[in-house]
């Protein structure tokens, strides 16, 4: 087996005269959490949207599994084994967390109502939310609609996992948990990509980060070395060349 799951070369993506990502090259390792972070407009989504097919690069190739998947729709991305989260949950509202996770398993594998309830509960238990398996999305707080939207990118049965801010809008508290959350997603085999600003997070969830800004990688390594770099460090007191 390759030793990356995930490998990007060279990826480029202009709109207009804003050229969103600049040439972002990396390797993601089977079995990693990768952390993705850089200030707001830095490219972070942009090129999460075109590893999952939303967006088509307009330079560079991608590769997943060993796979060229450079331009794929996304309904064929996740089919293959790439799911990702909103940082704004976007849960069917009238659904109970039961049926967001089986319409999502539904969809992604192509299996019946019976047979996507029955996962649910595996995935409830995961994301410690089977005690609200019948309570509407609508009526469920912010931090258990974070833990739905992983449950429903869980659902697909993923390899990789791409989460766009999950620790946002939570409070101290609460952040202990989802990094638990976390680790035990990346105990069932599953990769992580991890878009986030929340440092606690970053320092003790992740084994390396990337750090964009203006579309471009400023820095890579483990979350001291990067924490640490010079550039960063401008970045994030508004100084960035």
């Amino acid at each position: 087996m390759d030793e990356s799951i995930l490998s990007l070369s060279g990826v480029s993506k202009r709109f207009g005269g804003l050229r969103a990502v600049n040439d972002v090259s990396f390797e993601l390792p089977h079995g990693q959490i990768m952390g993705l972070m850089g200030p707001n407009g830095a490219g972070k989504t942009t090129l999460v949207n075109i590893i999952c097919g939303f967006y088509k690069p307009d330079g560079g190739r991608i590769r997943f599994l060993g796979k060229d998947i450079t331009g794929s729709p996304s309904h064929k991305v996740c089919r293959l084994g790439i799911a990702r989260t909103y940082q704004i949950p976007q849960p069917f509202a009238e659904l109970t967390a039961l049926h967001n996770i089986a319409v999502a398993a539904m969809y992604a594998k192509g299996i019946s109502k019976a047979a996507g309830e029955s996962l649910a509960p595996d995935v409830l238990r995961v994301t410690d939310l089977l005690d609200m398996k019948d309570v509407l999305a609508k009526d469920m707080s912010i931090i258990r609609l974070k833990r739905l939207e992983l449950a429903r990118a869980l659902a697909t049965e993923p390899a990789l996992l791409l989460v766009d801010e999950v620790a946002a809008g939570l409070d101290e508290s609460e952040l202990p948990r989802m990094h638990e959350i976390l680790k035990s997603i990346r105990e069932m085999g599953i990769t992580i990509l991890l878009i986030e600003h929340v440092m606690k997070v970053m320092r003790e969830a992740v084994d390396t980060i990337l750090v964009m800004n203006e579309g471009a990688t400023i820095a890579f390594g483990t979350p001291d070395e990067v924490m640490n770099d010079f550039k960063v460090i401008e970045c994030y007191l508004g100084e960035c060349p």
